[in-house]
């Protein structure tokens, strides 16, 4: 009896024993789906060719939010000028507006109604006097709060061969802040277009301000565009390690104005995964930001630990 017992016991032991470890793989293994689905999150790229028609702009904007949110984007991008292109001189300066102001403000209403994060850039934000504006990319939360903004630091002042001369600094005030902001899907870093010529830039987001997600909305130009747009952006990527979201202006705007196109989104490895079928529509593509690539990425290639020029002092002249 006193075997039996003891077998018995046993047996009980072990049966609780294995409903236990059953209970808890199934637990572990449910906490480690979740830990990964928390690393996963849906973001929008938003290719569009905005005019001088306030209302019209904001009518598509609107739609594509509500077609983004109904696919369970949770951060959609929108290119430079997404809410106004003058179609000329002076025109972007008469209807520039603070942040606060009734244009921005519908802005935030989309984005709390739709319960979604927008990345606006760059806005007409109203400048430092009444002959200059702010070329700003403002990021709004699922509240309808801007998070932060972040004003254009380099300004396109350039004669584009084959193309027109742009003198963006005779009405813009350039910033003077780098700008990165947390969000659901990763720390963003805030740039606006021509920023993409200047790599320091994203090398200070990325090593300073640790930033895993660059923004980059646009309106490259059609001869610009077509010799660098994609090599720039994949280059970023590249030597960051970051995704990179680059929100494109598409098409022709005015009679003197026109848009390259390709709203891509790109991976930590520099390989596109994201992008409207057709380079001048209007719409969005989806692709999910993964921050464990990320992660593996930057351990298995740890560029972040072999950087010397950074912390080094400049060498004398010979």
């Amino acid at each position: 009896m006193a075997w039996t017992l003891a077998t018995g016991n046993a047996l009980a032991i072990a049966t609780v024993r294995s409903r236990l470890s059953f209970h808890l793989r199934r637990s572990f293994s449910s906490i480690a789906t979740n830990a990964a689905s928390s690393q996963m999150a849906k973001v929008g790229v938003v290719q569009m060719t905005s005019t001088n028609d306030l209302e019209a702009n904001f009518q598509t904007c609107s739609r594509l939010v509500k077609e983004a949110a109904a696919e369970g984007v949770k951060l959609l991008c929108f290119p430079e000028s997404f809410s106004f292109i003058g179609a000329r001189m002076g025109e972007s300066i008469e209807i520039a507006e603070p942040l606060d102001g009734p244009i921005m403000q519908r802005y935030c209403s989309l984005a709390r109604e739709a319960n979604i994060w927008l990345s606006l850039g760059g806005f007409q934000e109203k400048g430092p006097d009444d002959v200059h504006i702010c070329n700003t990319h403002v990021l709004l939360d699922n509240y309808g709060k801007i998070r932060n903004s972040y004003r254009k630091i380099h300004l396109f002042d350039v004669d584009v061969p084959g193309n027109m001369v742009y003198k963006e600094s005779s009405f813009t005030t350039p910033g003077d802040a780098v700008v990165a902001e947390d969000s659901p899907i990763g720390r963003l870093g805030l740039t606006v277009c021509y920023d993409l010529r200047f790599p320091e830039l994203y090398q200070m987001l990325r090593f300073h301000y640790q930033a895993q997600v660059l923004l980059v909305p646009s309106a490259f130009t059609k001869v610009t565009g077509e010799a660098h747009w994609e090599i720039l952006l994949r280059a970023r990527a590249i030597e960051t390690q970051c995704y990179v979201i680059a929100a494109a202006q598409a098409g022709k705007h005015n009679e003197k104005r026109e848009s390259y196109g390709d709203s891509i989104i790109i991976d930590p490895w520099g390989t596109v995964i994201a992008r409207l079928p057709d380079r001048l529509c209007t719409g969005f593509a989806v692709a999910e930001i993964d921050l464990s690539k990320i992660d593996s990425v930057r351990t298995k290639m740890p560029i972040s630990m072999h950087r010397v020029l950074d912390s080094c002092s400049k060498s004398s002249s010979l």
